[in-house]
């Protein structure tokens, strides 16, 4: 059996020591009261601690509401800087002058405290515009750039008739037109001053914005046309007549391509007397560089001007108009030149306009193309003939003299292209011709008339440059003197009628009637005076499809 050994009275008295600490940590602790009990902790301290950790839930709080309302604050701020950069914007020139310039209104303020353009950050206009060309920089360059009139709607809304337009006379200067057809100069407001005497127009800013599609308020460009302009609309509105729309339908006549389009599809063989041996197939290659120009008087501008900028003028690589008024926006320029500003002076107003784009213009562009502010015209089509005439030639423009249009010819040995057709002048021709035009015996460098198509025509001959034979392989023409309807349905004066000049200067190599009057690939027509009319004429040659024509 075993034994218990007796336990020291020391190991025994640490033995209950050590009992001791451990009853006091499961009870709250060695400290004790008097009476050896466990300390009362008050209700006091608990709501002590209670109100610590409402404090800090009441800080958190406030400080999510501070952010939150921080965050609303710039809300607000985007959103009305904003509102008012569009209807404040850099206000210059007269009111209704070019418009405003789309940048943040911080931007502006910096700009009017007097620090620098420099300062605004290079890509503030490009988050505005979506990377689109309407940056700072470009608009310090022309802040005219992706400008617009104002769309001025009609009060009668949905029960406005586009034939209401068509009912003006050719001549009107657009003051007796109602809103809805924008033509009045009203909408288009004053013309903004120009820089300086030595103002030199950037040419290719429709070029620029019918490339991007939108102006610069983010606003469709070209502007869409009505499905109105698609139906038969005769001269003056009225919905039988429309010989146009039958000329375009009968000679099938077509766009040959976009009017942003970069690249022509040609075909080399499709000229009157080509060989045989000219290549058969068709050929896509880079277009060539055009820039039209447009003798004009400032009445024009909001109504002639005016549509062809919204129409074709996109489809040039360069468009200047020449006027009696300058302004940048069109862009139009007023050029002084000898004589009187009248139609008998003509020429030399001509005359002043190849001088200038001579000097400014030259070294840009591939081909010339002028005529007057009655003129509708195929910007694609003319680019796809002119590369078509040098590919198969197989010359370049920049060193080959071409003398392109509607040629004419008045009796003998006096040839040339109707000006009222419009013709081009390839880059090497308007260099030969600048370095003549003041030669007075063989260039006519004095005389005062109308003739200048004429006069220049003359003039090229002595330089030893001729007129292209323009139609197509099966004889139709391209250019035209007169309106499509007109060709349609042109006849020959009976045998002991009166003559028609129209005749006489087209017996060398007659006239085909009919259907056959005017290419399919057509480029210019003539007397198309009321801007309801060209805008008729691009909605059936653009947007209105194969049904609708």
């Amino acid at each position: 059996m075993h034994r218990r050994t007796a336990v020291p009275a020391k190991v025994a008295a640490s033995r209950e020591r050590r009992a001791r600490r451990v009853n006091k940590l499961h009870h709250g602790g060695g400290i004790r009261n008097g009476n050896g009990h466990l300390p009362h902790h008050s209700k006091h301290n608990l709501h002590e601690n209670k109100g610590v950790w409402q404090r800090i839930i009441w800080l958190i709080v406030g400080l999510l509401i501070v952010c939150l309302l921080l965050i609303w604050g710039g809300a607000v701020f985007h959103i009305t800087t904003s509102t008012e950069d569009s209807s404040e914007g850099i206000e210059t020139g007269k009111q209704g002058g070019f418009g405003r310039l789309s940048l943040p209104k911080n931007a502006l303020r910096r700009m009017r405290n007097g620090k620098s353009e420099a300062d605004v950050p290079k890509k503030i206009a490009d988050v505005i515009t979506n990377e689109g060309p309407y940056t700072a920089e470009a608009l310090r360059k022309n802040p005219h750039l992706g400008w617009q009139p104002p769309i001025v709607p009609s009060p009668l809304g949905s029960s406005f008739s586009w034939r209401t337009c068509f009912k003006a006379e050719p001549k009107s200067d657009g003051t007796d037109q109602p809103a809805g057809c924008a033509e009045n100069p009203a909408e288009l407001g004053d013309a903004p001053a120009v820089e300086s005497k030595d103002w030199i127009p950037d040419v290719t800013m429709i070029r620029t914005m019918m490339m991007y599609g939108k102006d610069r308020d983010g606003n469709p460009f070209p502007p869409p046309l009505a499905k109105e302009l698609c139906e038969n609309i005769g001269v003056s509105g009225g919905k039988s007549g429309d010989i146009n729309k039958e000329c375009v339908r009968e000679s099938m006549i077509r766009a040959s391509g976009a009017l942003n389009s970069s690249t022509v599809t040609i075909s080399p063989s499709n000229h009157y007397g080509a060989e045989a041996n000219v290549n058969q197939n068709s050929i896509e290659v880079p277009a060539p560089k055009l820039m039209c120009l447009v003798y004009t008087m400032a009445d024009a501008h909001s109504n002639r001007i005016r549509a062809m900028r919204e129409t074709w003028a996109g489809g040039c690589d360069g468009f200047l108009a020449f006027s009696t008024e300058s302004d940048p926006r069109l862009p139009a320029i007023s050029l002084e030149h000898e004589g009187p500003e009248a139609y008998t002076n003509m020429w030399q107003k001509v005359r002043s306009i190849w001088k200038f784009i001579g000097t400014h213009y030259l070294e840009d562009f591939d081909w010339f193309f002028i005529g007057g502010d009655d003129l509708y015209v195929l910007p694609h089509n003319l680019k796809t003939y002119l590369a078509s005439l040098t590919h198969k030639d197989g010359t370049d423009p920049k060193s080959k003299e071409y003398f392109v249009g509607r040629r004419f010819n008045s009796g003998g040995n006096d040839y040339f292209n109707s000006g009222g057709a419009g013709y081009s002048l390839s880059q090497a021709t308007l260099r030969k011709f600048l370095a003549a035009m003041d030669d007075a015996r063989h260039c006519s460098a004095g005389a005062h008339t109308s003739m200048e198509d004429v006069m220049i025509a003359r003039c090229l001959s002595y330089l030893g440059i001729q007129f292209t034979d323009t139609r197509d392989a099966k004889g139709r023409e391209r250019f035209h003197p007169f309106a499509p309807g007109s060709h349609l349905h042109w006849k020959p004066p009976p045998p002991h009628g009166e003559r028609d000049w129209y005749e006489d200067y087209n017996k060398e190599w007659g006239i085909l009637q009919g259907k056959d009057c005017c290419a399919p690939d057509s480029v210019s027509f003539h007397y198309i005076k009321k801007a309801s009319m060209v805008r008729h004429m691009q909605a059936l040659l653009y947007s209105c499809g194969e049904i609708n024509r």
